[in-house]
């Protein structure tokens, strides 16, 4: 029953660098696009919060323009996503194919998604400690920093253990146009090799990242948890 997995002759000379070169991209590709866009996901998540109606910074129509761009690009497929900003990748990063290329959209991508998990966990803060902020005299930007972001730590750290798995999703993604990573190694070695063991392997290291990930996410939101 299981001989398919045996049928494709696997050269381990030539799949194990070419493996644990895959695992190196993948990671290099998720950290990257975790750090600029959950970063830029951050500013922007806090900026359509604060811009809200009745909110820090009231701005009604720079929240509508805000919310319309996150809105327009969010509900795109990843892979058409990809296809579509490739003119701006290349005046870019100089090319469309490679792991640096894949990182441009995956970067922005990131960045839609982590500014709604943001702008969601930062909604469900009592207003009566902002409130309660402002009788104390510390600024509305103040009570941004120190009174608001850190009320909703715990959330947004398991809302970053979200986005990870997401970036995973979209580094495997960006192996179909030449991205690199296990999703490239696993389209190379293994779809295209008919070898299902090769492609088995790659499913078996994005889970072990993925779990290892969400459970240290639990850990630390549990932590600043139990501080509050």
């Amino acid at each position: 029953m299981f001989n398919i997995f045996w049928q494709a002759k696997t050269n381990w000379d030539i799949i194990t660098p070419a493996l644990f070169k895959a695992i190196s991209e993948t990671l290099y590709m998720v950290s990257i696009t975790l750090g600029l866009g959950g970063l830029c996901g951050m500013f922007l998540g806090c900026v359509l919060w604060s811009t809200r109606k009745g909110s820090l910074f009231s701005q009604p129509v720079v929240y509508k323009i805000l919310e319309f761009i996150v809105n327009l690009i969010r509900p795109i497929p990843f892979i058409i996503f990809l296809s579509a900003v490739q003119p701006a990748t290349i005046a870019i990063v100089g090319t469309s194919l490679g792991t640096n290329a894949a990182i441009f959209p995956m970067v922005i991508f990131c960045t839609m998604a982590t500014s709604r998990i943001v702008e969601q966990s930062l909604i469900n803060v009592d207003y009566g400690v902002i409130e309660a902020s402002f009788a104390m005299g510390a600024s509305r930007l103040k009570t941004l920093f120190e009174v608001v972001i850190p009320e909703v730590l715990p959330p947004l750290v398991l809302g970053y253990a979200f986005i990870f798995i997401g970036i995973m999703d979209m580094s495997a993604m960006a192996g179909t146009i030449g991205g690199g990573g296990l999703g490239d190694f696993a389209i190379q070695y293994g779809y295209n090799k008919f070898n299902p063991l090769i492609t088995w392997i790659s499913v078996a290291i994005i889970l072990v990242i993925v779990q290892f990930i969400q459970q240290f996410a639990n850990f630390i939101a549990k932590k600043l948890l139990a501080r509050n």
